[in-house]
């Protein structure tokens, strides 16, 4: 491999990984929902886009930095979370909830993409503050500042899960539910309780994914609907249930799609996540963390 062409992968290795570690984070709050609700909650990409454009308005109306946003941004979502699954998914029938359900998160996320095209229209905006643009150079690699403080958040965000859920009562009453949920509730687990606190927590992540999307990327109200296809690529592809197989799913689609897009041509770069998800079910269905870790988290 010449040498210009190495330095192009090993750039494009790096930056697919620091975006990797955004859509990890992403995807964390996705397969949480499922591992406590069994849910697939297709309004996971309405809710980050959703975060992104308050945490816009919040950097250009009141000028709060789009990390400190946050702070702001996590407790809202986590009530908007909980309201969402309290009013529109514990009514559910039990023995309906898994299909109703994937049309109520739809519906959601169709409620809060009108919501937003009628406030903001549909016009793209990112959020733009002074820092986006800066790079570091390291052994003759650019990288982002942006995008390294993205990745350390979603590294901090993920740890911070990962020990609510393994050190925790909650975590123990989360895991309880999401392995066998009447057994949970004869030990006296409140499950429809701890599923609130579940999607809430879920919406959370969405909090602190949407501030970097909107420094990241462009985005507009319909932005949810890519959004959604990759969460999905990269939840299924890790095992369903499996936070940590979501995050090396996160990484490798990061770093795939990357290579794809620097190697080959950007058009193929979107393509790339299905592709690689298409061949890895091919020779395990489950997904590659899904026989050992599902309902684990």
């Amino acid at each position: 491999m010449p040498s210009d062409t190495l330095h192009t992968a090993v750039q494009a290795a790096i930056l697919g990984l620091l975006t990797g570690g955004v859509y990890a984070l992403m995807a964390s709050g996705q397969t949480l929902i499922f591992g406590v609700l069994k849910v697939v909650n297709l309004a996971q990409g309405a809710l980050v886009v959703l975060a992104a454009y308050l945490s816009y308005s919040l950097f250009t109306g009141l000028g709060i930095d789009p990390f400190l946003t946050v702070l702001i941004l996590a407790p809202a979502m986590f009530a908007v979370g909980a309201a969402v699954q309290w009013l529109f998914l514990r009514p559910l029938h039990r023995t309906d909830a898994g299909q109703l359900s994937l049309l109520v998160t739809f519906a959601v996320a169709l409620g809060i993409e009108g919501v937003l095209a009628l406030i903001y229209g549909g016009d793209y905006r990112s959020t733009q503050p002074g820092y986006v643009n800066r790079s570091w150079t390291l052994g003759g690699y650019q990288i982002g500042e942006v995008r390294f403080a993205a990745f350390l958040l979603s590294l901090a965000t993920l740890g911070a899960l990962a020990l609510l859920l393994g050190r925790t009562r909650f975590g123990r009453a989360v895991r309880a539910t999401a392995q066998n949920p009447t057994a949970a509730r004869l030990l006296g687990v409140e499950d429809s309780r701890v599923a609130a606190l579940g999607f809430g927590l879920g919406a959370a992540t969405a909090a602190a994914a949407g501030a970097v999307y909107g420094m990241v990327y462009s985005f507009n109200p319909n932005s949810h609907y890519d959004l959604i296809s990759r969460l999905l690529s990269i939840v299924i592809l890790g095992g369903l249930g499996s936070l940590g197989g979501t995050v090396v799913a996160a990484l490798a689609m990061g770093v795939v799609s990357a290579l794809v897009g620097a190697l080959i041509s950007p058009v193929w770069s979107d393509f790339s996540f299905f592709a690689v998800l298409l061949a890895v079910l091919l020779l395990r269905p489950q997904g590659l963390f899904g026989a050992r870790l599902r309902g684990a988290l």
